[in-house]
């Protein structure tokens, strides 16, 4: 049995709204890939803030033909299309895919929209190669952190320096007055 004209729209209405919270879109070959298969990389998306949605090739081309930003994912859609949809960590949204994609060996990406951008395969991995959300946030600390402990020891110092400034003066004018 068919879906209605209802359904569809119903389907292309929830890929928009999932599109507008994404950052980036991937398009991939699912192909061969079992329903398990599918759940785990669901499974393993879903911490990252990214969704895997398999849908028909020609309900995406029409929730993307009006919206500059994902347009240009028209070209990755040919064949057994799975799209995951990134709102949140976007590198380890593509690395949990990397993950996966080593286990399964049956997926294949074809290329990524981001910020209105098609971006090729080798775009995309190397996205996955940035630092996560929680790296970033980690090393920002940290720099902080060192930044923080300089200003603490510069500011320990100065009363310290100050002094030696005061001993030094007092001593070089006790010296101009022994003359």
């Amino acid at each position: 049995m068919g879906r209605t004209r209802e359904n569809k729209q119903e389907i292309i209405d929830q890929l928009k709204q999932s599109l507008s919270e994404s950052q980036l879109a991937v398009v991939i070959d699912y192909q061969g890939l079992s329903v398990a298969e599918i759940t785990d990389l669901r499974r393993r998306l879903r911490p990252k803030g990214a969704v895997c949605q398999v849908t028909k090739n020609t309900l995406m081309r029409i929730a993307v033909e009006e919206d500059q930003k994902w347009q240009p994912m028209t070209e990755f859609l040919k064949g057994s299309s799975a799209f995951v949809l990134v709102k949140e960590d976007i590198s380890g949204a593509i690395k949990a895919y990397q993950e996966f994609q080593k286990a399964s060996k049956k997926t294949e990406l074809r290329g990524g929209v981001m910020e209105g951008r098609a971006l090729k395969q080798a775009e995309v991995k190397a996205i996955g190669d940035l630092p996560s959300k929680e790296q970033l946030m980690a090393q920002i600390a940290g720099a902080l952190n060192a930044v923080a402990t300089k200003i603490a020891v510069g500011i320990n110092e100065v009363p310290a320096s100050l002094a030696r400034g005061l001993k030094a003066y007092a001593e070089k004018t006790e010296g101009d007055t022994a003359d």
